[in-house]
């Protein structure tokens, strides 16, 4: 959810500023980009290199016009650069300064010029939150709709306990991902997602199959979950645990998949149809196991039916529909030519040709091509990653 999100953490004088160190790793974690802003004070509790070595960005705390070296201390640019600013540890004095329009430092300027929203989570001491300025200047920022992360019951630094100890580095990134996914495009959606192979029985023991893990389709779903999105899985024999989506349905063979997708197809808003189902079947499947000595002279095949071509036909109107195109050879003629013929408004294609690619890795390479065949090119990512790409590409179309 946090994929390419821009955080603004800004770091005041608190005892619980060491925390920062591990917040920026877990937004790190996430992918996240992060920058830091640090009043003077903070600088008492925890160094700016450590958070400058953390975030990968210089930290910076006062005002300076030597931009031509490079630095991004400006509060306009860092208000404008961020799609969230972060005040984390929120002081006391911090808060009761954001709360009165006081700009007596950087930290403080960047958060009365930005254009993000801004979320503040409180850490003080126990009988300090629980002054009545102190919670009228906390509801005069959620009023002005502030993201309250509101402080947890704890072991304090003086040695009391109170609900004032900053809420924990895991609760808030959490916190802000919520944030994110209710503002996604896909909170709220329906979207059916097919991931795995399919089994097409020759016999009760043997069968015709791919190499499909179904790592690529159980990612994009978990992605889409943290999204806000209702998730409908619908999967082949896999070797690997499932997310724990909405509703999960396991099927073995394509003619299951066909019947668990038409069945639900013209109840979802994106289907996405990563699953690599087999193109052909046994024309007769053998009742008992096939005897070495017997064998057989021949297995006659006959096609499965087209799940993507069929819901491109019945596609409605403001549904999307991705398809996926896993080619060894002329992938973009071939993806190209699926694309148009049934009715994808994009369609993600793989290659064989490329290492660490395609099936049962936990990295791939993709280009999506859009209806007017644009072309998006990504870099090879571990496949979380890449679900991340394909959704956002979603939201887009959506």
């Amino acid at each position: 959810m946090l994929a390419s999100k821009k955080i603004l953490l800004a770091v005041t004088g608190s005892i619980a500023a060491y925390k920062a160190a591990f917040l920026i790793r877990l937004l790190k974690q996430e992918s996240a980009e992060v920058k830091v802003v640090m009043t003077r004070a903070a600088h008492d509790f925890i160094t700016p290199l450590s958070l400058a070595t953390l975030s990968g960005n210089p930290v910076v705390s006062d005002f300076s016009s030597d931009l031509d070296k490079g630095t991004w201390d400006n509060h306009v640019e860092l208000g404008l650069w961020a799609d969230l600013m972060l005040v984390a540890p929120a002081s006391a004095n911090t808060i009761s300064k954001m709360a009165g329009g006081i700009c007596d430092n950087l930290l403080l300027a960047t958060y009365l010029s930005a254009k993000c929203p801004v979320a503040f989570a409180p850490a003080m001491d126990r009988d300090m939150i629980k002054h009545p300025s102190i919670q009228d200047n906390i509801s005069k920022l959620i009023k002005r709709r502030n993201i309250h992360i509101k402080s947890e019951f704890g072991e304090l630094a003086s040695g009391l306990e109170g609900e004032s100890r900053l809420a924990e580095p895991e609760e808030i990134v959490k916190q802000i991902k919520e944030y994110f996914s209710s503002k996604s495009k896909l909170n709220g959606k329906k979207v059916l997602i097919t991931a795995g192979p399919t089994q097409e029985a020759i016999d009760p023991v043997r069968y015709i199959g791919n190499r499909s893990s179904g790592k690529m389709g159980f990612a994009i779903a978990s992605d889409a979950l943290s999204r806000g999105a209702h998730v409908c899985l619908v999967s082949g024999p896999t070797q690997i645990n499932a997310p724990k989506v909405q509703e999960l349905v396991s099927v073995e063979s394509a003619s299951d998949m066909y019947e668990a997708c038409m069945s639900r197809a013209a109840d979802f808003d994106v289907l996405i149809m990563s699953a690599a189902v087999a193109d052909f079947r046994p024309k007769q499947m053998q009742g008992k196991k096939i005897k070495k000595e017997q064998g057989l002279e021949h297995i006659e095949l006959e096609s499965t039916k087209d799940i993507l071509k069929e819901l491109g036909a019945k596609k409605q109107e403001g549904q999307v529909l991705i398809g996926f195109a896993l080619e060894s050879e002329n992938g973009l003629e071939n993806a190209k030519k699926k694309l148009q013929s049934k009715n994808l408004d994009a369609i993600v294609l793989n290659s064989l040709e490329d290492e660490n690619a395609g099936f049962g890795v936990d990295t791939n390479l993709i280009r999506i091509i859009s209806k007017d065949e644009a072309i998006d090119q990504y870099e090879l990512k571990p496949k979380s990653e890449v679900a991340k790409d394909i959704l956002n590409y979603v939201e887009a179309l959506i």
